[in-house]
């Protein structure tokens, strides 16, 4: 099996079905201007990784692995979809002793730069604590997890917009869904994580609530636009996208 070696790895997350899109193809293989999606986030991905780019496969596992068939990653696989806490385990085995940060992405966010990437690293770095998430304002942030801060601005968790409170959902900083966790911290948490959600599922965000908790430093870095951590889950998003890269 082959493990990563480098310093910085990158967790690509791109086993989700994507029932909204109303199709069967995987969501992660709808196409922007002639690529599906994935391979956008697996490019900029890798100009920050090289080879160490972890690609989690699911619905229409071997579909996704053929459509990177030319880039430079490896594939985990998860078979049941339980959420993207539960992802990120399946890819536990091929992440190398060597590996000290581990970069996670959603296959579905096709703007994202190299460039922004690299400044979360570098930060979270700077800042040496176990968890750092790329945060971005939005005016109108319904259907994203809002980050909840301390009075002095200390991240103290992130909560998905069905588990949160009116005065949660008033919040208009959100989770991009991109983070950059200390590797040894990430699968030790992880193993903490519990299902008891509205959605019954193993959720990354709590990962943010464990260092917390356990005083390892949780952290918030606000960086990149709306426009590059839009995420693709319907037709039309799929459709503003484009237009964007036009």
């Amino acid at each position: 099996m082959s493990k990563t070696t480098g310093k910085t790895a990158v967790v690509v997350l791109a086993a989700g079905r994507g029932t909204r899109m109303n199709s069967d193809k995987a969501k992660v293989l709808h196409e922007v201007l002639g690529r599906p999606m994935v391979d956008y986030v697996v490019s900029s991905a890798s100009e920050i990784a090289g080879d160490d780019v972890v690609v989690v496969v699911g619905h229409q596992a071997e579909a996704v692995r053929a459509s990177l068939a030319d880039r430079r990653a490896v594939f985990a696989l998860q078979e049941k979809q339980l959420g993207t806490g539960h992802a990120v385990m399946c890819a536990r085995d091929f992440i190398g002793a060597a590996t000290r940060h581990v970069v996670i992405l959603c296959g579905d966010v096709p703007l994202v730069k190299s460039e922004t990437l690299r400044c979360l690293v570098e930060a979270h770095e700077i800042a040496g604590r176990a968890v750092t998430v790329l945060a971005v304002h939005f005016d109108e942030p319904t259907g994203y997890g809002r980050m909840v801060t301390a009075e002095d601005g200390r991240l103290l968790r992130i909560v998905e917009e069905k588990d949160a409170s009116g005065k949660e959902k008033a919040i208009k900083v959100v989770n991009s869904g991109i983070y950059c966790v200390d590797a040894g911290f990430l699968f030790s948490a992880l193993d903490k994580v519990k299902s008891d959600n509205a959605q019954g599922e193993y959720y990354l965000t709590d990962i943010v609530e464990i260092a917390v908790q356990e005083g390892a430093g949780a952290g918030v870095v606000t960086g990149g636009s709306g426009r590059e951590v839009t995420g693709v889950n319907t037709v039309n998003d799929l459709e503003t996208v484009r237009q964007m890269l036009e």
